[in-house]
């Protein structure tokens, strides 16, 4: 059940960090505009790569650490001064190299590209990895809710034409350093103070680095595609796409919010020699991904291309291509988050991580460079998707000695001929009535309805897991 626990609580982490640039997306999209929108996530992707490369590898590095050494109270506070310290150097540097490369090298968009600075002091303050190496998801959430509803207040009150985007970049800036902030209060009693000499920051150096190369390589491909777009494309295509994407992933971290919950749990369970009870958690997670990526990836394609322009404004109309397009990651990375995050990454085996990740770097560069001069948003819709398909492929073949794959996608066939058949019946409904709140609440029920009427006539492994994990939080 604790396990549970914290998958709600992250999911709703992630949610909510999702959740807030979605509630605000229709509002800003329209005051803003497509062109102003494609300006601050072409900005925003370039600070990203400075405060990742600050941030190395340690988000992972520290969360499998400060698993490893939970029970033991002296250790895991010299991991935490040793790891934060060390996140505050290297955070430093990557603050005074983007703004030298800022004011040597920028010339367009400079005044944005320094607001933008407050996202890479939001990460040297970011303690998050900790709370999450202990499987304490509330204090997170708890936390964070109270100024990301702030944030959303802020914007609409203080965001009212396009000449706004200053204000709009220092609104999600300051509230991502104000949300970090409001961790460091609960770690007292977490931790005891231990001397800086045992801090030893330097010994982190290199097992973060080894984390570093897989994160970095990942969001590289994450990126990528912006920086792409924005330099082959218009400014209003990026942000065609960068508002379609926001909703994808938005669906997406619903799915992933297990990564980060099993990941300490797997790492915990590997470090007392569990390796049954990895397997085990391995087959479950990945049961559990599917049977809710399947149908959120089929239900947001039935619902595309009426929903984008209803819920973006009229500028927005090519994103529904953009987003039926881009929905199959919402699978392909349940899946690699399962195998990647959730196994390779807890069981040490890095190195076969980072070749999976770079593969999908390297044909993601290859993709756009053909698929955005021919297809444009679209274009680099599909190279995502290419190069996630590469990624879980890749991972899938690598654990084809120590997992057994047939267990694995024994039930997916059943998700995915319900998800289909709810597919089908929600996109001519959608084709034939006007998206409004009312109907898009209806489409979404029915959805819910068929999925799960699908689940139950093909007699689903998944719905007797259900009831048994209702049945043993009413003990």
């Amino acid at each position: 059940m604790k396990v549970i626990r914290n998958y709600l609580y992250n999911a709703g982490y992630q949610i909510l960090n999702m959740l807030i640039p979605l509630i605000t997306v229709p509002y800003i999209s329209r005051v803003l505009g497509a062109h102003n929108v494609g300006i601050n996530e072409y900005t925003n992707s370039w600070v990203s790569f400075f405060y990742l490369i600050g941030q190395m590898g340690i988000t992972l590095y520290g969360n499998r650490e400060v698993a490893y050494h939970r029970d033991d109270l002296y250790e895991r506070s010299r991991t935490f001064w040793g790891v934060e310290s060390l996140q505050v150097m290297t955070i430093g540097l990557a603050l005074i190299a983007y703004l030298s490369a800022v004011f040597l090298f920028s010339t367009t968009f400079k005044y944005y590209f320094l607001m933008q600075t407050l996202w890479i002091v939001a990460t040297g303050l970011d303690v998050s990895w900790y709370f999450m190496g202990l499987e304490n998801f509330k204090v997170t959430v708890a936390r964070n809710a109270l100024v990301k509803l702030a944030s959303v207040i802020l914007i609409f009150t203080f965001v009212k034409t396009n000449a706004d985007l200053g204000l709009y970049i220092l609104i999600l800036g300051g509230a991502q350093v104000a949300g970090n902030l409001t961790l460091w209060p609960y770690l007292r009693g977490n931790l005891i103070w231990v001397n800086v000499r045992e801090w030893h920051p330097f010994k982190h150096f290199y097992p973060s680095l080894l984390l570093f190369i897989p994160t970095i390589t990942t969001q590289v491909y994450l990126v990528l595609n912006r920086l792409m777009l924005g330099h082959m494309s218009t400014q209003a295509a990026l942000g065609n796409f960068g508002q379609s994407d926001k909703i994808v992933k938005f669906v997406l971290a619903i799915v992933t919010a297990t990564g980060t919950v099993m990941l300490p749990h797997v790492a915990n369970k590997f470090a007392k020699g569990d390796i049954e009870g990895v397997r085990n958690s391995l087959y479950a997670s990945f049961d559990f991904v599917s049977s809710i990526s399947i149908p959120m990836m089929f239900g947001l394609m039935a619902i595309a291309y009426k929903f984008a322009p209803w819920f973006l404004g009229s500028d927005f109309v090519p994103s529904g291509q953009i987003m039926f397009l881009e929905s199959p990651i919402i699978v392909l990375i349940a899946w690699s988050n399962v195998t990647g995050t959730q196994y390779l990454m807890p069981v040490n085996r890095v190195k076969e991580y980072t070749t999976s990740v770079t593969i999908g770097a390297v044909s993601n560069v290859f993709f756009n460079l053909f698929l955005i001069v021919l297809w444009g948003a679209n274009g680099a819709a599909l190279a995502t998707v290419g190069s996630e398909f590469l990624v879980t492929a890749s991972q899938m073949f690598m654990i084809r000695k120590t997992i057994k794959r047939r267990v694995m996608f024994r039930e997916v066939w059943k998700y995915f001929l319900s998800g289909l058949v709810m597919f089908i019946v929600v996109s001519r409904i959608c084709q034939v009535i006007q998206m409004t709140i009312a109907n898009l609440i209806l489409e979404v029920a029915l959805g819910v309805i068929i999925y799960g009427l699908g689940l139950i006539l093909l007699k689903a492994k998944i719905l007797n897991k259900a009831i048994d994990i209702v049945k043993e939080s009413r003990k």
